[in-house]
C-alpha cells in the first residue's frame, strides 16, 4: 500500500478542519514516519521530535531574521515592503531580529520589564479580582470573554502604562497587529493588521515624547529614563518592541489561561489534586504549557550548511519547529497525552528557548498562577455549560486558543 503523503503546512495549522479538532492525530503521525522534512509550501525543514526542537531552538548561532532565509521560505513574506536602507531594528522587534541588534535592545528592555513583572503581584491580584467581579453568574457565560481576554490586556496595560478608558481599542489593535505571524492571512486581515499598527505607532510616539518630559510609574518611563542613560535605543526601536510587548502579552497569555481552565474541568481528578493542594498551581500551569500550549511552532534560519535528522540542510534555509508537537514526543514523556499535573518534571519547550525565548513568559506565568486559584475559589462549582459539545477553536495559524469557554458557576 502506498504510504499517505505527509501533511503540507496549511495542514499543519487550525485553517485544516483534522488539525483544529487534534493537532496531534496529525502530528502523531508525522513525528512519527518523518520527524524532519522539508515542505515546499512552507520552504522549510518541519521538526517535531523533543530532541531536535529542544536542540534547536536553543542553538545560539542559528538566525531568526526572516530577510536571511531563502527566497522559496515564506518566513520572509513581506520583507520586500520595507523601505531599503532602513535598518533592521527599525523594521522588526526583538522576536525576529538577531545580534548584535538583538542583545542591545533585547537586554535593557529585559532588566526593565522583569523588575516591573517582580513586584506586580498585587496589581495581577487586583485585575484578576475586579475581572472576577464583573462576571454575571445568573446564567451560562463565556470566560473567554469576561475574564481571558481581560486579564492579561489589563495586565500588560498597567505594566506599560496604557490609560485604561483605552483597553477596547487595544485589543483591537492587539488582534490586528497578531496577523503579523499569520503568514496565509487574508487582504482584510492584512488591512487590519496596517490600520492596527499605524494607530499603535501614532500612541506609543505621543507617550514616549510624554514620558521624556514627565516620567510615571511605568515601563515606557523606565525605557526611556534608560535612554537618558545611555542605552543605545532609538525611539523607533522602543515603540517597535512596546508594541509587541502588548500583543505578545495579550493573546498567548489568553489562551493559557482559557486552555487551562477547560483541561481542569475535563480532567477533575487533576482539579481535585490542585484544590488539596493548592501549591500545585506552578506545576498546573507548566503541564498546561506541555499539554495544550498557545503556540504551535517558532522558527529559525540556518547560519550554516548542516545536517538535521539525516536532513541535509544549506545556509539560508529556513526552520520550523512544532513546539506543540515535540511536548508531547513518547520519546521524552511517559504517557504524553494524559494531562497530569503532578507529573515528574520534564522541560517543555512552550516558550522555545535559547536567545529568543519568550521575554514575556514570566508575566504569563504569573498571570495564570493567579488567575486559575483565584477562578475556582471564587466560583467553587463552575462547570463546562455544554460538556458535551466539542470545544471551538480559533483558526489563527500556529496559534491555540478557544473562540468561547461557556460555563456555568
Amino acid at each position: 500500500m502506498t504510504p499517505a503523503p505527509l501533511p503540507t503546512i496549511l495542514q499543519l495549522t487550525p485553517l485544516d478542519p483534522t488539525y483544529r479538532a487534534d493537532p496531534h492525530v496529525v502530528l502523531d503521525d508525522l513525528r512519527a514516519r518523518c520527524p524532519v522534512h522539508r515542505d515546499e509550501l512552507a520552504g522549510s525543514f518541519i521538526l517535531t521530535r523533543y530532541e531536535d526542537v529542544r536542540s534547536m531552538v536553543s542553538d545560539r548561532s542559528l538566525w531568526r531574521d526572516p530577510i536571511k532565509a531563502e527566497p522559496a521560505s515564506r518566513m520572509g513574506r513581506g520583507m520586500e515592503a520595507i523601505p531599503e536602507g532602513v535598518p533592521r531594528s527599525e523594521a522588526s522587534s526583538i522576536l525576529t531580529l538577531d545580534d548584535p541588534d538583538h542583545a542591545r535592545i533585547r537586554q535593557p528592555l529585559t532588566q526593565a520589564f522583569y523588575a516591573r513583572i517582580a513586584r506586580f503581584r498585587p496589581e495581577v491580584e487586583r485585575i484578576v479580582d475586579e475581572a472576577l467581579d464583573r462576571i454575571d453568574t445568573t446564567a451560562p457565560f463565556d470566560l473567554m470573554d469576561a475574564f481571558c481576554v481581560p486579564v492579561p490586556i489589563d495586565a500588560i496595560a498597567s505594566i506599560l502604562g496604557v490609560d485604561h478608558s483605552r483597553l477596547g481599542e487595544f485589543r483591537d489593535w492587539s488582534e490586528g497587529l497578531i496577523q503579523g505571524l499569520n503568514p496565509f492571512r487574508t487582504p482584510e486581515q492584512t488591512e487590519h493588521m496596517e490600520r492596527a499598527n499605524t494607530a499603535l505607532t501614532d500612541y506609543f510616539t505621543l507617550a514616549i515624547a510624554d514620558r521624556r518630559t514627565a516620567p510615571r510609574d511605568d515601563l515606557i518611563s523606565d525605557m526611556t529614563c534608560l535612554q537618558a542613560q545611555g542605552e543605545p535605543i532609538s525611539d523607533t526601536e522602543l515603540r517597535i518592541n512596546l508594541t509587541a510587548l502588548l500583543v505578545g502579552g495579550n493573546l498567548t497569555t489568553t489562551d493559557l489561561i482559557g486552555n487551562a481552565v477547560r483541561l481542569l474541568l475535563l480532567n477533575p481528578g487533576e482539579l481535585a489534586k490542585l484544590r488539596a493542594d493548592p501549591a500545585l498551581i506552578a506545576a498546573a500551569v507548566e503541564e498546561t504549557l506541555r499539554y495544550e500550549p498557545p503556540v504551535d511552532a517558532t522558527g529559525r534560519i540556518a547560519s550554516r550548511d548542516m545536517t538535521v535528522g539525516g536532513c541535509a540542510v544549506t545556509t539560508s534555509q529556513a526552520f520550523t519547529f512544532f513546539l506543540r508537537a515535540a511536548n508531547r514526543d513518547p520519546e521524552r514523556f511517559d504517557d504524553p497525552h494524559s494531562f497530569d499535573i503532578t507529573r515528574a518534571r520534564h522541560p517543555h519547550v512552550a516558550f522555545g528557548g535559547g536567545a529568543h525565548i519568550c521575554i514575556g513568559a514570566p508575566l504569563a506565568r504569573l498571570e495564570a498562577q493567579v488567575a486559575l486559584p483565584r477562578l475556582f475559589d471564587r466560583f467553587p462549582n463552575l462547570r463546562l455549560a455544554n460538556p458535551d459539545e466539542a470545544a471551538v477553536w480559533r483558526t489563527l495559524p500556529f496559534f491555540r486558543g478557544l473562540e468561547r469557554l461557556d460555563l456555568r458557576a
